[in-house]
Formats: C-alpha cells, sequence, structure tokens
C-alpha cells in the first residue's frame, strides 16, 4: 500500500473516532442537561406552608379543608348525628374530623386539584362516612341520608371478626373486631393494618375507634389514602383523576370517578352486581352532600358507579368476607 494512501485511511480513522467521541460526548451532555433540568424543576417546586393544618408539600398551595367547609356546613351535613335516637350522641364533631384532616391534607386529602376538585373529594369521603354510620331509613325525619353519623360502631356484632390464619396480625386475646369507626374497620388484619398506619396500636386496642372520634375519623382517611395492593391506586387517586387506568381497568369498566371507591373500599360486596340498594345508598349520600354544600349533585363526575366493574381484587372461594384485599366489611 502506497503511503499517501495509507496516510489517507489513517486520518480518516481518526476522523472518524473524532466524530464519535464529540457525539457522543454531545449526547451525554444533552442528557445530563436534560436530568439536570427535571431536578431542577424537583427542586423548585413551589411548597406551602398553611401552620398546623397543612405544610410542607405541593398539596398545601392549594386551598386547606377549612377555607371551604366551616362549623356550620359539617352541622348541616350531620344535623341528626346528635338527636336523641342516635346511637352515637355528642361523639363525632367537627374540630375531630378538622385535627384527622390534617395529618392528611399534606399529601393530597382533599388539597388535591382546584377547588371544584377538592369539594368533591370532601362529598366523596363523606358520602362514604355517612352512609356507612347512619340510622336513617326509608321514612325517617328529613329522609335517610340526614342521619349520618349516628353510629361509631357495630351495635349487634354476629361474630368477633378473628381470623388467625394472617400471621402478620393475629388475633390479640380478649380484642374483638367487630366494625369500628367512621368507615367501619372489621377484622384484626384492617385493625393490624390500620394502626401501623397510623401509628397506633389498635390490633391491642380495637376499642380506640369507638372512644375517640379523631381516631375514627383518621382511621378512614386512612384507607381513603392507602392502596390495598401495589399497583393499585387508592379511593383518593381513583377519585382525583391521579391514577391512570390500564388497559386491563379499562376493559373492566374500571376507570376514575365515585365507582372506583366503591370498588377499592368494598370490592364485590357493592360492585359488579348492578344497581343494587347497598350502592345506591352510598351515592345518594354523596350526591346529599354535594347538594348541601352549594355544589350540586349535576357535578357528581363521570363513572358515578361501580355496577357493571370487575372488582380490583376478587375474593378467593373462602368467605369473602375475611380477605383482606376484598376491602372492609360493609356496616349494617
Amino acid at each position: 500500500m502506497k503511503r499517501k494512501t495509507r496516510n489517507k485511511i489513517v486520518v480518516t480513522v481518526l476522523l472518524l473516532g473524532a466524530a464519535a467521541v464529540l457525539i457522543g460526548g454531545t449526547l451525554a451532555l444533552i442528557l445530563t442537561a436534560g436530568t439536570w433540568k427535571v431536578k431542577l424543576k424537583e427542586s423548585q417546586e413551589k411548597v406551602c406552608n398553611k401552620g398546623w393544618e397543612c405544610s410542607g408539600t405541593k398539596y398545601c398551595c392549594n386551598q386547606t379543608i377549612t377555607d371551604f367547609f366551616k362549623v356550620y356546613q359539617f352541622e348541616n351535613l350531620f344535623a341528626k348525628r346528635n338527636f336523641p335516637m342516635a346511637k352515637a350522641v355528642g361523639f363525632w364533631d367537627y374540630q375531630a374530623f378538622i385535627t384527622a384532616a390534617s395529618l392528611f391534607e399534606n399529601q393530597g386529602f382533599c388539597t388535591t386539584g382546584g377547588i371544584d376538585m377538592q369539594m368533591m373529594e370532601l362529598c366523596a369521603f363523606l358520602g362514604h362516612v355517612g352512609a356507612k354510620t347512619s340510622c336513617g331509613y326509608g321514612v325517617a325525619t328529613g329522609g335517610p341520608t340526614a342521619w349520618g353519623l349516628c353510629y361509631n360502631h357495630e351495635m349487634s356484632p354476629d361474630q368477633g371478626y378473628c381470623d388467625d390464619s394472617y400471621t402478620q396480625w393475629p388475633c390479640v386475646k380478649g380484642a374483638e373486631y367487630y366494625g369500628r369507626g367512621a368507615i367501619p374497620v372489621y377484622w384484626n388484619f384492617n385493625y393490624g393494618a390500620a394502626g401501623d398506619g397510623l401509628k397506633v396500636d389498635l390490633l391491642h386496642h380495637p376499642e380506640l375507634l369507638e372512644q375517640n372520634a379523631t381516631l375514627a375519623f383518621a382511621a378512614a382517611m386512612w384507607r381513603w389514602m392507602t392502596p390495598i395492593k401495589k399497583k393499585q391506586p387508592s379511593a383518593h387517586e381513583a377519585f382525583t383523576g391521579v391514577w391512570k387506568p390500564t388497559k386491563n381497568d379499562t376493559l373492566s369498566k374500571r376507570l376514575p370517578g365515585f365507582g372506583a371507591t366503591m370498588n377499592l373500599l368494598y370490592g364485590e360486596s357493592i360492585c359488579g352486581r348492578g344497581f343494587i340498594d347497598e350502592m345506591n345508598v352510598i351515592i345518594s349520600h354523596y350526591q346529599y352532600y354535594l347538594d348541601l354544600m352549594g355544589f350540586g349533585r349535576e357535578r357528581s363526575g363521570l363513572n358515578l358507579d361501580c355496577a357493571e366493574q370487575a372488582p380490583f381484587n376478587p375474593a378467593p372461594k373462602k368467605d369473602d368476607e375475611q380477605q383482606p384485599t376484598g376491602g372492609q366489611k360493609p356496616s349494617g
């Protein structure tokens, strides 16, 4: 090979190598710059402090619950709770609700999105609470939806709700795990999980949920904000639209909205069974509170029911009530 040709080849190889290094370096610089921009954006994300009620996160930059939900509104929503025939007279109050909510507002509880979504989530959560603690009936004064927060525990338990097959939260001798709270907690494994989440020993002391209204509200809020399983949404995420359904969810007719919250909280005991009374009662409480808050039931949102939804967590062959993945047993 002639020296001139060989030199050309050498120069070409060197130029190609230099070009590769230059391109690689440029790509690395672009990727680094992109990563840096993401990190900068995250570091510059606005956080706000609203005192004791909400601090340290972006959610606190929105209105807090006390900005749009006042004592008189709580009294209006639950006007019958202290009537003589109610079963938890003097137990539930506004301050207990707000104190409990302050534990979750910085995570987005009723502080996600704009004021419309915040009010809708408040009414959605309270819709479950009202329906599950109501002692109203068809011809009750004010109608059945006027009697939310009538109960704070199951009045006539037909069992102790102990299942020792769940060794993470075994039953404690002498403790009874019947329904208690604002969205009633049943079974030892649900008391154990809620207690871990709230840093309170509910497994040994389930009775605390009928002795302390703040804790009773907080347990319901923890359940609302916490997914049952990994890769599943919480009721909060499903309602506010944070959750993006998979193809399988869409095929199962599980879509963001109030219907999905019933699916996540109660599973097939309520959902996938058509327009049954148990489901309709919960929806009616949600819409009743929207009306009383001046928001209007016509703004209930899409996907209101779960009549045709497949359950997120179908129960195994054994009794559905004994499955932690099936949610809590509906109160009755």
